[in-house]
């Protein structure tokens, strides 16, 4: 005789786990990210081929999304000084440290080549058509170091879920980062095809179809491969995001390739392509906190891998001693 498995459901009233206290500001700030990054990669991408209205809504659209990110950052902070207080120290184990320093080098640049893009509307004499002749190279630079650390925001933030204890971002710590790095170039790829003339948006559509591939890859793996911790990925609100993320992003790669000479095609491709990642994000981000509430996704896994470790051991199921030597 034996006494039966308890049924965990919380201790003395409160959850096993406990939720994330994060808000919507949060998931909003996975997006900006993102897109401020995949949108330093298009201009990047059209300051090299020589594609200047690619060039221009990616270096704008960077600065507007990263101060974005600073806004919602701080808000969920709730002083800026502790965002401040962050850059006291640099810990390489820690993806909130790494982000916060991968933040501080990539926005002044971004900045800086933002601003970059008004020489062209500077006098060409006096004090102010020297800064005009001078902000091009200098925004050159500082195009290619944002695009340069872009890829670490883009992917920083889905380190940073899967290293807390939220079961279903914990478990599927090798595909987040794939998600948000085809996330953050889908959605750069849409500034693309929504600002720039399609005889320039070529690189768009590429990295169109490379973000969504990765996309949807990422996005599939943590709807199949986590057993019961994908559930909070199918089901409910998060399953409904997801799912009609991977329809736009489906529907907006198909249009860019499709409607490659029209303009209306390929702006609203990129508009389906921007809400893709939005919904992408909050999807990944209510499936997370969904685990954390239900104590399912926290006993079973782990009686699973008790059970698991026990069987290589050659324990009986119901033994907790190790074996005698």
């Amino acid at each position: 005789m034996r006494v039966p498995e308890a049924e965990f459901t919380s201790y003395y009233g409160r959850p096993i786990l406990k939720a994330p206290v994060w808000k919507w500001d949060i998931a909003a700030y996975l997006f900006t990210g993102g897109l401020a990054a995949g949108s330093s990669l298009l201009a990047a991408g059209g300051q090299l081929t020589g594609r200047p209205a690619l060039r221009r809504a990616g270096r704008v659209t960077a600065l507007v999304a990263v101060s974005a990110s600073a806004v919602f950052l701080i808000r969920d902070l709730g002083r800026p000084a502790r965002f401040h207080h962050m850059l006291r120290v640099a810990k390489p184990t820690s993806p909130m440290s790494m982000g916060t320093w991968i933040l501080t080098a990539y926005g002044p640049a971004a900045g800086v080549a933002a601003i970059a893009e008004a020489a062209g509307v500077l006098p060409r004499h006096g004090p102010l058509g020297l800064a005009a002749r001078v902000l091009p190279p200098i925004g050159h630079a500082a195009g290619l170091l944002a695009a340069g650390t872009a890829p670490a925001l883009a992917t920083y933030t889905g380190v940073l879920l899967a290293d807390t204890a939220v079961p279903s971002w914990h478990e599927a710590y090798p595909e987040l980062p794939v998600i948000f790095a085809g996330s953050a170039l889908a959605s750069g790829a849409g500034v693309g095809l929504l600002a720039a003339p399609p005889a320039q948006a070529g690189p768009a559509r590429r990295m169109a179809v490379a973000g969504a591939a990765l996309e949807l890859y990422g996005a599939h793996r943590v709807e199949t491969r986590l057993g019961l911790l994908s559930e909070p990925y199918r089901q409910g609100w998060p399953g409904r995001l997801l799912r009609a993320g991977r329809l736009l992003t489906a529907g907006g790669v198909a249009g860019a390739l499709l409607g490659r000479r029209s303009r209306l095609v390929g702006a609203l491709s990129g508009t389906a392509l921007l809400a893709a990642s939005v919904l992408t994000r909050f999807g990944i981000f209510y499936g997370g906190v969904a685990s954390a509430r239900d104590p399912r996704y926290t006993v079973v896994p782990q009686r699973a891998r008790v059970d698991a470790r026990r069987a290589r051991m050659d324990l009986p199921a119901d033994r907790a001693g190790p074996p005698a030597v």
